[in-house]
C-alpha cells in the first residue's frame, strides 16, 4: 500500500460536483417526467427467460446496448455460469456491472458489489449468500431481491452508471464490499487499484485477462451518505490508496478490496459509473444520474426500453406469445455493448487512446458467428440510430488490427469461431445504402479478410477448399468462407467493380468441392480432393482441431448454402434430392455420435439442432425449392417446441441476440434465410399481426388473418390490398410501409410460391 499523487483526481471531482449541481434541477425534472408514462409493453419482458437450462442470459439492470449491466452473481464458475447467473442457484456472491448475455465462454463480471451486515476483518471472504426465488423479481431496467441475511437489493442503471439502493436488516452494521478479484471462468485480474477521494467517493481501475486476454475497466463510485470508516483488504487503516500489479505466480485472490462501513445505514445507495479510458472520465460518467432518486432512474430506464420495444407493435390475443416476443425482442437490445465515454474516446486494449468520428460511439461484444444470420439484419429495421456506430465500430476494430473482427470482445480479437462474418454484416448495410457508412472503406476491409494469411484462408484460395489435413472444421471453413465471398461478390457489382465481381462469384461456388453425390451430405476431403474416411454423419467432436464441422456433425452443417439453395439442389443426382434430403433431417433419430460429442447442438428435431446457429435458416430452404408449405409447417413446429415464457425457454445458448431475434422475425411470418440480399422469405407467422417503425419513418404492418395454432398454413397473401405471389418480401418495400396480409389455413397451398419467378433468389436461376 501506498498513497498516490491525487490532485488531478481530486480537481476533477470537484469539477463534477459543481456540473452536477449545476445540472441537477433539469435533469432531475428531466427523469421525473418518465414517471407518468403509461408502460404497455415492458410488462411483457422476463428477464429471467434464458437464464434456465443453457441459455445463459442475465437477469439484472440494463438499459439498451449500454456499457453498463449490474446483475446477480452467483459465486459459481462453469459452462452455465457464463453470465454470472443460473436460476438453478440459491446463492448470490456480488452484483457486477459488466456481463455477457447469452454466449459460451465466460468472461468480464467486473468491479463486483456486495452489501454485508457487517464488516468483515479479513482479506479474502465467501460472501456467498442465500436467497429464495420467490424473494427476487427482474423488469426491463430493474432487478430486486432479498437476501436470507434480511438485506434487500435493488438495482438499476444508466448508459455507464449502476446505481444501487440497500435496505439493511435493524441491528446491522451497515457494509459495502468492493471486490477487484471477483473473476470466474476465464477471467482473472492482472493488475488492479483502488483509491479513496473522499469519505462518499472512491476511484480506481481493474485489468484483467480472459476470454480476451487485455481487458481495462476504471470506475468511479459515490455513496449517497459519507462512510465512517473504511477497510483496506480487511485491515483498518488510514491509507487511501491500494494498487497492485498481479505478476506472474502471484495468485489472483490478493487483488485488492474495500469495505465501506457506515453509521447511518438506511438506506445506503451508491452509484458506479464506468469508463474505458480512465478514472477522470468515470468521475464524468457520474453526471449521467445527477441525483439521488433510485425511482426515477429506474423510470428512466423503463422507458428507455418502452421505447426500445415500441418498435415493433404486436397483436395476439396469447399473453404467453406476447411474453415470449417481447422477451426475445428484449434480448435483441442488449448486445453489442457501448464501450467508449460520451464523448466518443476509449482506450483499446491496446492501450492507444481514439475517438469515434463525427461523434459515434464505439461499441464491442460482436458475436459474428452466431448474430449475422438475424440479428444484423433485424438491425436494419430497429436499430436506426445506432447501427451506423456498430457498423463503424468494427471499420474502428479493422484500423487498429488490420483485419475486421470475427469475435470482437473489449475490442480484443478472441478469434473464436469459423468464418469472416462482419463481411456479411457490412455487405447487407451497404447493399440496403445504409447511412454513413463509408462503402469503398468498408469494401477495402472486406477486401483484407478474403486474403488474410491466417484462419486456413491461404489453403482456401490454394485448393478451392480447406483441407482437413491442413486444419480442423473444415467443412464448415469452407461452407461459410463461401457464403461471405458470394457477399463480397454483390458489393463488388453494386461499386462497379468488374473483376472482383467474377473472382469472387467463383469463389462462392467453392462449397461444391464438399459436396458428396453419393451420401448427399458435405464432406471433409484431403488435400489430394479425396475425402475423409470413415463416414458417419451423425459423428461430432466438439475439439475444433479434430472436428469436420464446428459445434455439429453433417446433418447440421451441409446445409448451409444459404446464397445458393437452388445451386446446391442442382448438385444432386436425382430430382427433387435437395427435398427429400431436408425431410430425412427433419425424420431423422436425434442422437449423435463421438466420445467428445458437442454440448452446443441442442434442440433437436430430427437432426436440425435448433439450439445453435448453423440451423436456424434451413426450415426455409424449402421455400427456394417451390415448396413454402414445407417451410411453414417445420418454422410452426419449430416455433411452438422451442421458445417458452420460463427460465430455460431457449433451446441453447441464446448467443448475443440470436436465437431470440430468430423468433422474433419468425413470430412476425418472415426470416433473412441468406442474410444479405434484403430478402425476408415467408414462414408462418404465430402472431396475429405487427406494426413494424421502419427506418423510413412509415409503418410495415403485418395482418394475420385466420390464425390458430391449427392453421399454420399460408393460403394467399396480399400486400396493401393486391394480391401478392412471392414467397418472400424485400427489405426495400417495407421501407415503403404499407400492409402484409396473410391468410392462414390447416391445409396447404401448394400453388403458392411453386413457380421460379416467386421464389426467393438464389444464385444459379
Amino acid at each position: 500500500m501506498y498513497i498516490c499523487n491525487k490532485q488531478f483526481l481530486n480537481l476533477a471531482y470537484m469539477i463534477t460536483l459543481n456540473k452536477l449541481k449545476a445540472a441537477s434541477i433539469f435533469s432531475v425534472l428531466s427523469l421525473l417526467s418518465f414517471q407518468g408514462n403509461a408502460q404497455e409493453l415492458t410488462k411483457y419482458v422476463d428477464p429471467f427467460i434464458g437464464t434456465g437450462g443453457h441459455g445463459h442470459t442475465y437477469p439484472g439492470a440494463t438499459v439498451p446496448f449500454s456499457l453498463v449491466q449490474l446483475s446477480p452473481d452467483n459465486g459459481k464458475g462453469g459452462w452455465d455460469w457464463v453470465s454470472g447467473y443460473h436460476i438453478s442457484a440459491d446463492s448470490i456472491a456480488g452484483f457486477s456491472h459488466m456481463h455477457l448475455s447469452g454466449t459460451g465462454i465466460g468472461d468480464w463480471l467486473d468491479i463486483a458489489i456486495m452489501p454485508l451486515v457487517s464488516p468483515k476483518y479479513q482479506h479474502q471472504l465467501d460472501t456467498r449468500v442465500k436467497f429464495d426465488h420467490q424473494n427476487e423479481q427482474a423488469s426491463p431496467g430493474y432487478y430486486s431481491v432479498k437476501l436470507q441475511n434480511g438485506i434487500q437489493a435493488e438495482l438499476t442503471a444508466t448508459e455507464r452508471v449502476g446505481y444501487h439502493r440497500y435496505q439493511f436488516p435493524q441491528g446491522s452494521e451497515a457494509t459495502i464490499r468492493l471486490d477487484l478479484n471477483h473473476a470466474y471462468n476465464w477471467d482473472k485480474p492482472t493488475k488492479t487499484a483502488i483509491r479513496i477521494l473522499n469519505d462518499s467517493t472512491a476511484v480506481g481501475y481493474r485489468y484483467s485477462t480472459g476470454w480476451a486476454n487485455k481487458q481495462h475497466v476504471y470506475f468511479a463510485i459515490r455513496f449517497s451518505k459519507p462512510f465512517a470508516k473504511y477497510l483496506l483488504n480487511g485491515n483498518k487503516t488510514m491509507d487511501k490508496d491500494v494498487e497492485l500489479e498481479l505478476k506472474q505466480g502471484m495468485s489472483a485472490s490478493l487483488a485488492p478490496n474495500a469495505q465501506f462501513i457506515f453509521a447511518d445505514s438506511n438506506p445506503v445507495e451508491l452509484k458506479v459509473a464506468l469508463s474505458t479510458s480512465n478514472e477522470e472520465k468515470a468521475l464524468a460518467a457520474l453526471q449521467e444520474i445527477p441525483s439521488w432518486n433510485f425511482q426515477a432512474v429506474k423510470a428512466n430506464a423503463e422507458a428507455k426500453w418502452e421505447k426500445e420495444l415500441g418498435k415493433i407493435k404486436v397483436v395476439s390475443s396469447d399473453e404467453r406469445l406476447k411474453k415470449i416476443f417481447y422477451s426475445a425482442l428484449y434480448h435483441t437490445a442488449v448486445s453489442p455493448t457501448l464501450y467508449s465515454d460520451q464523448d466518443g474516446a476509449y482506450k483499446n486494449y491496446k492501450g492507444e487512446v481514439h475517438s469515434m468520428a463525427n461523434g459515434g460511439q464505439r461499441y464491442t461484444l460482436f458475436s459474428l458467428w452466431d448474430t449475422f444470420r438475424a440479428l444484423k439484419p433485424l438491425f436494419t429495421i430497429t436499430q436506426a440510430d445506432r447501427y451506423t456506430d456498430m457498423l463503424n465500430s468494427m471499420l474502428a476494430f479493422y484500423d487498429e488490427n488490420g483485419l475486421l473482427p470475427v469475435w470482437d470482445l473489449s475490442t480484443f480479437e478472441t478469434n473464436t469461431m469459423t468464418g469472416y462474418h462482419a463481411i456479411p454484416v457490412l455487405a447487407d448495410a451497404i447493399l440496403k445504402d445504409w447511412p454513413g457508412l463509408d462503402q469503398e472503406r468498408a469494401y477495402k476491409a472486406m477486401l483484407g479478410s478474403a486474403f488474410q494469411k491466417i484462419r486456413e484462408v491461404p489453403a482456401y484460395i490454394e485448393y478451392g477448399y480447406v483441407p482437413q489435413d491442413v486444419n480442423g472444421g473444415s467443412v464448415t471453413k469452407t461452407l461459410e468462407y463461401a457464403f461471405d465471398d458470394y457477399c463480397i461478390s454483390l458489393v463488388a457489382k453494386k461499386l462497379g467493380k468488374t473483376a472482383d465481381y467474377e473472382a469472387f462469384t467463383k469463389r462462392a461456388k467453392n462449397y461444391q468441392h464438399h459436396f458428396d453425390p453419393k451420401s448427399g451430405f458435405m464432406r471433409a476431403k484431403l488435400k489430394d480432393g479425396s475425402f475423409v474416411e470413415p463416414f458417419d454423419p451423425f459423428y461430432s467432436e466438439h475439439d475444433f482441431d479434430k472436428s469436420q464441422y464446428i459445434e455439429g456433425n453433417a446433418w447440421q452443417h451441409s446445409f448451409f448454402v444459404p446464397h445458393d439453395v437452388r445451386g446446391l439442389a442442382n448438385l444432386f443426382p436425382k430430382k427433387d434430392g435437395l427435398d427429400k434430403m431436408l425431410d430425412k433431417l427433419f425424420a431423422a433419430p436425434s442422437y449423435m455420435t463421438g466420445e467428445n460429442k458437442s454440448p452446443d447442438a441442442s434442440g433437436f428435431i430430427g437432426q436440425y439442432a435448433h439450439g445453435n446457429e448453423p440451423s436456424h435458416h434451413i426450415a426455409y430452404m424449402y421455400s427456394y425449392l417451390g415448396k413454402p408449405w414445407k417451410t411453414q409447417e417445420k418454422v410452426r413446429t419449430i416455433l411452438d417446441s422451442m421458445y417458452h415464457d420460463r427460465p430455460d425457454g431457449y433451446a441453447g445458448n441464446e448467443d448475443a441476440g440470436q436465437m431470440s431475434a430468430w423468433a422474433v422475425w419468425s413470430m412476425m411470418g418472415l426470416y433473412p434465410a441468406s442474410p444479405v440480399n434484403g430478402e425476408y422469405v415467408f414462414g408462418s407467422p404465430s402472431l396475429d399481426g405487427a406494426h413494424i417503425s421502419m427506418p423510413s419513418g412509415k409503418t410495415f404492418s403485418i395482418v394475420v388473418k385466420n390464425n390458430s395454432p391449427k392453421n399454420v398454413y399460408i393460403k394467399s397473401v396480399r400486400l396493401d390490398g393486391k394480391i401478392y405471389n412471392k414467397s418472400y418480401i424485400r427489405h426495400s418495400d417495407m421501407l415503403n410501409g404499407g400492409t402484409l396480409e396473410f391468410l392462414m389455413s390447416d391445409k396447404p397451398n401448394k400453388k403458392f410460391g411453386k413457380h421460379k419467378k416467386n421464389q426467393p433468389t438464389s444464385m444459379e436461376n
